[in-house]
């Protein structure tokens, strides 16, 4: 597994990794919460983390065949 290009320099422009990390962190605080109020695990919160953090770290993954797919468009275009 590959990380996008230079990923650490790129991090403060990609907004959807960030938002993605803090619906996370939302949802991790909202279950946990929960879990002290009521002693019983908020399930649909709990499964809301962990796609959020799903989707921040795809966002950072490299995807060879996706920048192919796009190059080769980019080529017809011209």
């Amino acid at each position: 597994m590959e990380l996008i290009e230079e990923a650490k320099k790129q991090f403060p422009r990609l907004w959807s990794v960030r938002l993605s990390l803090l619906a996370g962190f939302l949802s991790s605080l909202e279950a946990g919460a929960d879990m002290y109020l009521t002693g019983k695990p908020a399930m649909a919160a709990i499964a809301a983390a962990l796609v959020a953090f799903a989707a921040a770290f795809s966002r950072i993954v490299a995807q060879p065949a996706l920048k192919d797919l796009i190059d080769a468009d980019k080529g017809a275009a011209e």
